[in-house]
């Protein structure tokens, strides 16, 4: 089990017919969005070619007004991420359904501007990590120790980079927990 936004998801393996089980997911994503209201015309959930490769999967959308956003790229392949991606927009999109949780909390929560990939590539230039760095105990880790360094209560202290350490953070964390 792994957890993602406070909830717990049991990961799959795929091993074969990884493009197939890819589209299942992703009209899992839009199913899951037309029931809380969106519109199918604005769900961009873009397939890869080869669902066995390793990379993230994400899915964009518009609701009122809002552009929406949601990435995942801790699992070894697409097609593994997308099904986090598409269990977790589900589990969300059932929380407004059954009046858990208000629309606009889940609006709250997936909404992001459009050069959210340039402020994490920032983020992780500032935390010195790798480019595709993914575990968050190592950029946590590194957020502790500079935030020791650069609190405005100590004499090395810097209020300016303490407040940028803030923001690479919590944009990090967003991305990965």
């Amino acid at each position: 089990m792994i957890k993602i936004k406070g909830h717990e998801i049991d990961p799959v393996i795929i091993k074969n017919a990884g493009n197939r089980r890819a589209m299942q997911f992703k009209n899992n994503i839009v199913t899951a969005l037309r029931r809380v209201g969106v519109n199918e015309n604005d769900i961009d959930v873009p397939l890869e070619r080869l669902a066995m490769k390793k990379t993230h999967a994400s899915a964009t959308w518009y609701q009122d007004g809002h552009r929406m956003h949601y990435t995942h790229g801790l699992q070894n392949k697409y097609v593994e991420n997308l099904h986090i991606l598409s269990k977790v927009i589900e589990i969300e999109a059932n929380r407004v359904i059954s009046g858990e949780k208000p629309l606009s909390d889940f609006i709250l929560e997936f909404k992001e501007d459009k050069d959210v990939h340039d402020k994490r590539k920032e983020a992780r230039e500032f935390f010195e990590c790798a480019h595709d760095e993914i575990d968050f105990e190592v950029i946590n880790k590194k957020y502790k120790d500079m935030a020791k360094e650069l609190h405005p209560d100590k004499p090395t202290g810097d209020t300016e980079k303490f407040k940028q350490l803030n923001i690479a953070h919590k944009i990090l964390k967003r991305e990965l927990t």
